[in-house]
């Protein structure tokens, strides 16, 4: 659908509001086009086409502004940092962003867009979203387990700290404790994910078709054909089975060899890595949180000044990780980010509350 709204002289505030739609375009254009050249193949194709889209809008704004048009105004902040993070990275993480400004636009409720202008941002979302999708499939392994391993560090040591120093122990004990508690949390997910990731790939193994099983295809009663019976039990239909194993026996009667006995596509699976490697990681993920809340008596800090810090500081911690988590699942970042506050302050308010009456009932 062709954009060609007549043109119309608008109200002051009518045409800084244009002049801003056209600037956000424009930086819009250039962010997928930024993410374009950092791609190849289908990516690539398709963020220039949404550049493509975006420049198709401007030439909107540019004909109703007219003789308006006037000097190029600053885009919108969300979309000059955008911008930076585009040219920066070209990551997830920009796209997830570029998934959020596109559910933003505010078109629909403008009567001065057009309603093909306002679907295409609508399908816009949809399409960043499908290759944000990608993205993030690809790293939700060590995503996770760097967002569980630091958060937990965080707000675990935290409420340790929180509760020794409650319950009136000197500040060397509680340092200690810190320092025992990062130790201890941190072998332990190290440990935990080596044993979770060797099993998982020990059963992934054990799903995996024995290559030997070929070999005695030739051997088969051909009116029986069992062969029909694996690919059965693999989810294929009992005529898809029935051809697909009447195929392989041709295929082998002919002399050319077996196709293997399962299909690749249907015995494909995410890779987890190795058990060390996962090890290693949750160590490093959780100590990288879990030294946090001891840093200020590290530095020499006691008594009560010295929890305030470690709090403010183990706080913006849980922000920026609720943040990130926000941005990359495409949810409001501010949200989360104040929903891992909450629940990291509340674990640790519940515990420095327990060491206030352990320490009383003790003492």
């Amino acid at each position: 659908m062709a954009l060609t709204p007549s043109r119309s002289s608008g109200t002051a505030a009518d045409i800084r509001r244009w002049r801003r739609y056209l600037a956000d375009e424009q930086a819009e254009a250039a962010v997928y086009r930024d993410l374009a050249s950092r791609r190849d193949g289908e990516e690539r194709e398709i963020l220039l086409a949404l550049a493509d889209a975006e420049f198709r809008h401007e030439e909107h704004w540019r004909e109703l502004l007219g003789p308006d048009l006037g000097p190029s105004k600053r885009s919108a902040l969300r979309t000059r940092l955008l911008g930076f993070f585009a040219r920066r990275f070209g990551s997830v993480f920009v796209l997830a962003l570029a998934q959020r400004a596109e559910s933003r636009s505010p078109y629909e409720a403008d009567s001065d867009a057009t309603p093909a202008m306002a679907a295409d941002e609508r399908i816009h979302e949809e399409v960043v979203r499908a290759l944000a999708t990608r993205g993030r499939l690809r790293l939700s392994g060590t995503f996770r387990a760097a967002v569980f391993g630091a958060n937990d560090g965080l707000v675990s040591n935290l409420a340790l700290v929180l509760g020794i120093a409650a319950s009136g122990v000197p500040t060397g004990v509680v340092l200690l404790t810190g320092v025992a508690g990062l130790l201890a949390g941190a072998l332990s997910m190290g440990a935990g994910e080596f044993v979770s990731v060797s099993s998982q790939r020990e059963l992934l193994n054990a799903a995996e078709p024995n290559p030997e099983a070929a070999d005695v295809i030739s051997d088969l009663d051909v009116n029986a054909n069992e062969l029909t019976l694996v690919y059965r039990a693999r989810g294929m239909s009992e005529d898809d089975a029935a051809e697909h194993a009447a195929e392989v026996l041709r295929l082998h009667a002919r002399g050319t060899g077996a196709i293997p006995v399962i299909r690749s596509e249907e015995n494909t699976h995410e890779a987890v890595g190795t058990g060390m490697g996962a090890a290693v990681s949750s160590f490093c993920f959780f100590a990288s949180g879990a030294i946090i809340p001891i840093l200020p008596f590290l530095f020499g800090m006691q008594g009560l000044p010295a929890l305030i810090v470690a709090s403010i500081l183990v706080g913006i911690a849980l922000l920026l990780t609720g943040a990130v988590v926000g941005v990359l699942s495409g949810a409001s970042p501010t949200r989360r980010a104040l929903r891992q506050l909450a629940i990291g302050y509340g674990a640790a308010a519940v515990t420095y509350l327990l060491g206030l009456l352990l320490g009383t009932t003790l003492g």
